[in-house]
């Protein structure tokens, strides 16, 4: 089996195209959650846990895409920093990403 190829970027989204479907893939399914949250609200017959854990499944497949797009670019980006010579500029802006993480 192949391996996807990789495009050459020095900076941007940097995914080979597997895990940009993946990625995708995990959005449309979060696509889904929303959707079936919206219709849940809608409803007076909903009870209020079901939606709780609807909303923490969006989230789980949230992170999951945040954690395909943080490996991508720990693998992509921050290994091959020191490489370009630019470690220190990679280092801030890793610590500035995983503040929202």
């Amino acid at each position: 089996m192949s391996r996807a190829r990789k495009p050459a970027c020095a900076k941007g989204l940097c995914l080979d195209s597997s895990t940009r479907e993946d990625a995708r893939r995990r959005l449309l399914s979060v696509r889904g959650h929303i959707e079936g949250i919206v219709r849940m609200l809608e409803s007076e017959s909903i009870y209020c846990v079901d939606v709780l854990r609807q909303v923490k499944a969006g989230q789980g497949a949230l992170e999951r895409v945040g954690d395909i797009v943080l490996r991508s670019h720990l693998k992509d980006h921050v290994v091959t920093a020191s490489q370009r010579g630019d470690s220190q500029a990679v280092v801030d802006e890793l610590m500035e990403t995983l503040k929202y993480r």
